[in-house]
C-alpha cells in the first residue's frame, strides 16, 4: 500500500511537467513555477496541449506569423510570455485579454503594424512590454494608461512619424522608455515629447538618437532638440464691434464678436455656443469668401477672419459663446455669456436678475474693446435695444447698445 501511495503522490507532484508538447521541454524552477520552453522549433503556431500551469512560455525564434483568440487559453496563469523574433504580422483582438497576471510580454522583432490595444486593459499587472522592431505607425493617446505596474516600455525601431500629447501620461511605475529609430516628423504635434524628456524622471535609452527625419530644416536633428520659437502654443483674444451703424441689419440686431488669435503654427478658429435650446460646435468658417452660407439654415455665421455673426439676434440666442485657438501644441479657449435684455437700463434688469452683479457706469469703449481671457471667470455681456419710449410702437426701433461685466474691474461695452 505504501508504495502505491508513493507512486500516487510523485504523478501528483510531475503532473503539471508532464502535459507538455513533444516540440518543446517543461521543467519546474526552483521558484515553483512551470516553464515551457518551445523556441528554435520551427513552430508555426502556438502549439497545444500545454499545461494550464505554466507561468513561462517561450516562444521566441520560430516562425509564428498569427496570434488568434485561443491562442493562449491553455495557459490562464502565464507571467512571463516571450514571442519576439517571430513573423507575426496578425493579432486578433481579445488574444492577450485573459492573461491577467502576465508581467512581462516580448514581442518584438515581428511584424506587427495594427494591434488590438484594448486588451491591454485587463493587463494591469504588467511590468515589461517589448513592441520594438516591428510596423507600428501609431498609438491611441490612451493605450498604455491601464498600465500601472508598467516599468520598461520598448518602441524603438518601428513606424512612428509622432505620437500624441500624454502618451506616457498616467504611468506612475515607468522608469525606462525606448523610442529611438522611428521615423518622426517634427511638426509641433511632437513638441510636447521635447517639453516631456526634458521634465520627466524616465530613463530615456538613446535619446540623442531619437531623431527627426522631417520637416527637411530638422532632419537629422533630435526631438530633443526642437527650437522653442518653432512651436508656440495659442493665444486668444475675444473682442466686439461697438460701431451701432454695423450691427443694425435685416431689421434686428446682429451679434458681432471677434475672434484674434496668435500661435506658431498659426490656430485654427472653433466655436462652441450654448443656448437654452441647443448646444453648437462649428470647427471652421461655414460661410464662404463669396458669402454664401455653407448651410443656408445656420443662423451662427463664422467667417475665415476670426468674426462670429448672429443675425437678426434673438431671445433664444441668449447663452454662452465660446472662441477656441486650436494649434498642434495645445489649446487656449476664452467665453462670453451674452443676455438679451428688453429695458432702457440693463443694469436695472440685472440688478433684479443677479443681485451678485454690479454696476461699473461712467466708462468709455471704443471699437474692438478686449475681453481679457486671463480674467477670473466668464464675461457677461448685456445687449439691450428696446427704448422704453419705443415699446408701445409697431415699428422697430432704433437700436441701442449695452453691456455690462460682473464685478472683474471692467467695463465693455459697444
Amino acid at each position: 500500500m505504501r508504495p502505491l501511495l508513493c507512486c500516487l503522490g510523485l504523478a501528483v507532484l510531475l503532473g503539471p511537467c508532464l502535459a507538455c508538447p513533444s516540440p518543446c521541454s517543461c521543467s519546474t524552477k526552483k521558484n515553483g513555477r512551470l516553464l515551457a520552453e518551445c523556441a528554435y522549433k520551427d513552430l508555426q503556431e502556438v502549439p497545444e496541449g500545454l499545461s494550464s500551469n505554466v507561468t513561462i512560455l517561450t516562444l521566441s525564434a520560430n516562425r509564428i506569423g498569427w496570434l488568434g483568440r485561443g491562442s493562449f487559453l491553455e495557459v490562464p496563469e502565464v507571467q512571463s510570455l516571450w514571442l519576439g523574433y517571430n513573423q507575426v504580422g496578425l493579432v486578433e483582438p481579445g488574444t492577450f485579454a485573459s492573461l491577467v497576471h502576465l508581467k512581462n510580454l516580448d514581442l518584438s522583432h515581428n511584424k506587427i503594424a495594427d494591434f488590438p490595444w484594448q486588451d491591454l486593459r485587463n493587463l494591469s499587472a504588467l511590468q515589461i512590454l517589448k513592441m520594438n522592431n516591428n510596423r507600428l505607425a501609431g498609438l491611441p493617446r490612451d493605450a498604455f494608461h491601464p498600465l500601472k505596474d508598467l516599468r520598461s516600455l520598448w518602441l524603438n525601431d518601428n513606424e512612428l512619424t509622432t505620437l500624441a500629447e500624454g502618451t506616457f501620461d498616467h504611468l506612475p511605475s515607468l522608469s525606462q522608455l525606448q523610442i529611438f529609430n522611428n521615423p518622426f516628423n517634427c511638426s509641433c504635434k511632437v513638441f510636447w515629447l521635447k517639453k516631456w524628456t526634458e521634465n520627466t524622471s524616465v530613463s530615456i535609452t538613446k535619446g540623442g538618437s531619437t531623431l527627426c527625419v522631417a520637416p527637411g530644416r530638422l532632419k537629422g536633428r533630435a526631438v530633443t532638440d526642437i527650437p522653442d520659437h518653432h512651436c508656440v502654443a495659442p493665444s486668444v483674444q475675444l473682442t466686439y464691434l461697438s460701431n451701432l451703424g454695423n450691427t443694425v441689419t435685416y431689421d434686428g440686431l446682429t451679434l458681432t464678436l471677434h475672434c484674434s488669435v496668435a500661435g506658431n503654427p498659426l490656430p485654427e478658429i472653433r466655436w462652441k455656443i450654448q443656448t437654452p435650446g441647443r448646444r453648437v460646435q462649428i470647427d471652421g468658417p461655414n460661410v464662404a469668401r463669396d458669402g454664401n452660407v455653407k448651410q443656408s439654415r445656420e443662423r451662427f455665421l463664422a467667417f475665415k477672419n476670426g468674426t462670429m455673426a448672429i443675425p437678426n439676434f434673438r431671445k433664444e440666442d441668449e447663452g454662452t459663446y465660446t472662441c477656441l485657438a486650436v494649434n498642434d501644441v495645445g489649446t487656449r479657449d476664452v467665453s462670453v455669456n451674452v443676455a438679451l435684455a428688453g429695458s432702457e437700463n440693463p443694469a436695472e434688469d440685472l440688478l433684479r436678475d443677479d443681485p451678485h452683479a454690479s454696476h461699473l457706469g461712467g466708462q468709455s469703449c471704443s471699437k474692438g474693446d478686449e475681453m481679457d481671457s486671463s480674467s477670473a471667470g466668464e464675461k457677461l455681456v448685456i445687449v439691450y435695444h428696446v427704448p422704453r419710449e419705443s415699446k408701445s410702437r409697431a415699428v422697430v426701433p432704433r437700436v441701442q447698445l449695452g453691456t455690462l461685466l460682473l464685478a472683474w474691474g471692467a467695463v465693455l461695452c459697444w
